[in-house]
């Protein structure tokens, strides 16, 4: 487990200071690689403690209809894998500091190829992966090659994945855990706030690791009320959506685009900050 990562140093800073992580989700080039650079440069001063960064991929399976919409978003104006890269590098010479997480599927990092896609992603800042659809059982495949260069590899555990599970999913898990608060896809449903508080209990008597929690948390109110009962959590469709909401008759950035997302991080830290 890599102990000196910039996700480990800010789970610690958040720890002390007795607050929650607020993890957000945006698409890298989302609705275009100019918006979507302001709008990643402006998260952390929004409030953002950890940024995931998804990676514009033409079948995101696990996501809803706002998630899947930024990737055709984002490769209609033609985003790609290096140019993810390029926001990050880009985004790490402004910022030393915040955690980027890049998250998405693994077809895109496995035609790249595997190996310069993760000496890449460190060289350009890149903090850890999320790869909804690499197992535990391909651990060889990408896991263990990316915690030989020093990125925490961030698994998923779900409401589905019983005590005879949870061992595989932990075991080469580092920076965080992401539980999932529902069965199903992004955005689909509000979480049961008790029901996760339990599962997240049950999960951190086996792993010292932080528990952060995403699916379908929308609301300052939701948020609040999950974190309660775990280290942190993660919005990502509110955001997506935030941008679609806020774009021109022809898909096109406008000036509300940008605020738009940052106002909503900012009243999602508010929440979490709020005593």
């Amino acid at each position: 487990m890599n102990t000196s990562s910039r996700i480990d140093r800010r789970f610690a800073a958040l720890k002390a200071e007795g607050r929650k992580a607020l993890v957000t989700f945006v698409t890298a080039g989302d609705p275009d690689y100019a918006t979507a650079k302001s709008i990643l440069f402006g998260l952390p001063a929004a409030g953002a403690d950890i940024i995931e960064l998804g990676m514009p991929f033409s079948d995101p399976m696990a996501d809803g209809p706002a998630v899947q919409a930024s990737s055709q978003r984002a490769l209609k104006a033609g985003h790609t894998m290096q140019r993810t890269l390029d926001l990050v590098h880009a985004f790490r010479v402004e910022d030393k500091e915040t955690p980027i997480v890049l998250m998405g599927y693994y077809n895109p990092i496995y035609v790249y190829p595997n190996a310069r896609f993760l000496d890449e992603a460190k060289a350009a800042g890149v903090d850890g992966l999320i790869i909804v659809d690499v197992p535990p059982e391909a651990d060889a495949e990408l896991c263990l090659p990316a915690i030989e260069r020093g990125l925490n590899f961030i698994r998923l555990a779900t409401p589905t994945t019983d005590a005879k599970r949870l061992p595989a999913v932990l075991a080469n898990t580092s920076g965080f855990l992401y539980y999932v608060s529902i069965t199903g896809i992004t955005g689909a449903a509000a979480p049961d706030v008790g029901a996760v508080h339990r599962q997240v209990a049950q999960i951190k008597r086996s792993t010292p690791l932080p528990v952060a929690v995403g699916f379908g948390i929308r609301t300052p109110q939701q948020a609040r009320a999950i974190a309660a009962g775990a280290d942190g959590v993660v919005v990502g469709s509110a955001l997506v959506e935030a941008i679609r909401n806020n774009l021109g008759p022809k898909g096109e950035s406008t000036g509300k685009t940008t605020p738009a997302v940052l106002d909503l991080v900012k009243s999602l830290a508010q929440a979490l900050r709020s005593p």
